[in-house]
């Protein structure tokens, strides 16, 4: 396990450190409980080296171009198709994700290392007309300075990338916070594809620690001027609160609990297929994964005898095994609190068409139907392989149990007329939906975010220059101005 050890540490100002916390984090594989790694956690003082070394390095980097910054995005895109089957393996090994999710994530976060490679050119400075005589308004976009990535579990390497490329691209620093369940595949690994890419030193710092050890270091130091985090509402919520408090500029994508909606004229076979994805994809730890599965009561019976067979025919274990479609959840707690939770919801009146077994950190798929509408389970996010099924009688109403949430992330919707589908999806309160396909999309050109309790901002495309650059106005007076004092 040489891999992870050599990228299990702290990245400061280019060098590879040992953190001085008093205490390690243990990285595990979550299916077999093998230890792949420990780290010592960064303090405060490590979080304040790494800000410093990134606001150091960051105005030389915006002054070298657009050019020389393309040149070692380029770089390193070519070292992560390289090493792809590599980087593949440490996502299985770290993550418990299957061999598809493992590539599929690998796939993506290349497509977005490409997309910035363009974005570095993009930011242009525009010449505004003004209604004062003899006024030329110039309008200069400019890196922000030090951006803070603070990421998730679930897609480390893609989502990481996400915010580390373009900010990069567009002459920023950046100072990474991984998650403490993947500390190599969103932290070090991408640091080490970075540094034999050429980027020079300190302007991509990896911070691995806690804030039960730091604090609110990462949001409050006053060289981070923007935050962009993937994960849980409730920690983001935090994020936000205090970036605000010292008017930091955040980007906030967060928890889900998106509806795939079955209306009467779908193509069902389809839908099924859409939703089993949508569903159980990387066993269902994934914020836009469709937790509610709303069909039309006139094909329930079709969809529902479908969907259960599919579901049964998944195969639960070993993530290294070709033919496993879910693997472990990321660890015990997270296993323990689904299971507790699939309890609670056949104790208040849930029916289970299929109950799958908990084996430690193996959770197998389960289809929960006949929930009561007060059912809390209905309105929160479910990080899981457990799909909820809901009837509906009318258009109407699958738009009022759709929208009877806190959150709005993703959704889909399937019937054969598009255009009812797209009036359909305009009704429903969420940052992304899509006509006749599943819930779980990213597009680098594309403005990704949700409403409501799932975020605040937008990234991919214009949506991550506007988060990563800030705008100057510089006017010139050709004549002479008349003041009125």
């Amino acid at each position: 396990m040489s891999f992870f050890t050599d990228l299990a540490q702290q990245y400061i100002d280019g060098e590879w450190r040992t953190g001085s916390g008093s205490w390690d984090i243990i990285d595990f594989n979550p299916y077999n409980g093998e230890k792949l790694a420990a780290l010592t956690v960064a303090t405060v003082s490590e979080v304040d080296d790494a800000f410093r070394a990134a606001a150091r390095a960051q105005k030389s980097w915006a002054e070298a171009g657009p050019y020389a910054r393309r040149q070692v995005l380029e770089q390193a895109l070519r070292i992560t198709e390289a090493r792809e089957d590599e980087i593949v393996e440490a996502i299985v090994d770290e993550l418990g994700g299957t061999w598809s999710k493992a590539r599929y994530e690998v796939h993506l976060a290349k497509e977005f290392i490409r997309e910035a490679v363009q974005v570095s050119m993009w930011p242009e400075a525009q010449i505004v007309p003004s209604p004062v005589p003899g006024k030329e308004s110039r309008v200069f976009r400019q890196p922000v300075g030090v951006v803070t990535v603070i990421s998730p579990f679930n897609f480390p390497f893609l989502i990481t990338l996400k915010s580390v490329a373009p900010a990069l691209a567009l002459g920023n620093a950046v100072v990474v916070k991984p998650n403490q369940n993947t500390p190599v595949v969103g932290g070090g690994l991408i640091a080490r594809i970075f540094e034999d890419a050429g980027l020079p030193a300190g302007l991509l710092n990896v911070i691995v620690t806690d804030i039960a050890e730091i604090g609110d270091a990462l949001i409050e130091h006053p060289l981070a001027k923007v935050i962009s985090f993937a994960g849980s509402d409730k920690v983001g919520r935090h994020i936000a609160s205090v970036a605000a408090g010292h008017l930091k500029r955040v980007v906030l994508q967060m928890s889900g609990n998106s509806a795939l909606v079955v209306l009467d004229d779908a193509d069902i076979d389809y839908a099924v297929d859409a939703a089993v994805f949508s569903r159980y994809v990387y066993s269902g730890q994934v914020c836009m994964a469709a937790n509610r599965i709303l069909v039309d009561r006139a094909v329930e019976q079709e969809f529902t005898e479908k969907f259960t067979a599919r579901v049964k025919a998944l195969k639960t274990g070993d993530p290294r095994d070709p033919d496993t479609h879910i693997g472990p959840l990321i660890n015990a707690f997270q296993a323990d609190a689904l299971t507790a939770l699939v309890d609670q919801a056949i104790d208040g009146g849930a029916t289970a068409l299929v109950r799958g077994r908990t084996m430690g950190n193996l959770v197998e798929p389960t289809v929960l139907t006949g929930l009561p509408e007060d059912s809390p389970v209905l309105r929160q996010e479910i990080f899981g392989p457990v799909a909820l099924l809901i009837p509906f009688d009318s258009e109407e109403e699958a738009i009022r149990i759709a929208n009877d949430t806190p959150y709005g992330l993703s959704g889909a919707v399937h019937a054969a007329d598009i255009e009812r589908a797209v009036n359909f999806a305009r009704r429903i309160e969420t940052g992304m939906i899509h006509v006749n396909d599943g819930t779980v999309h990213d597009d680098p050109l594309v403005a990704f975010g949700g409403e409501k309790d799932s975020g605040l901002g937008r990234l991919n495309g214009e949506s991550t220059v506007d988060a990563f650059t800030t705008k100057r106005w510089i006017s010139v007076q050709h004549g002479r101005s008349e003041f009125p004092l």
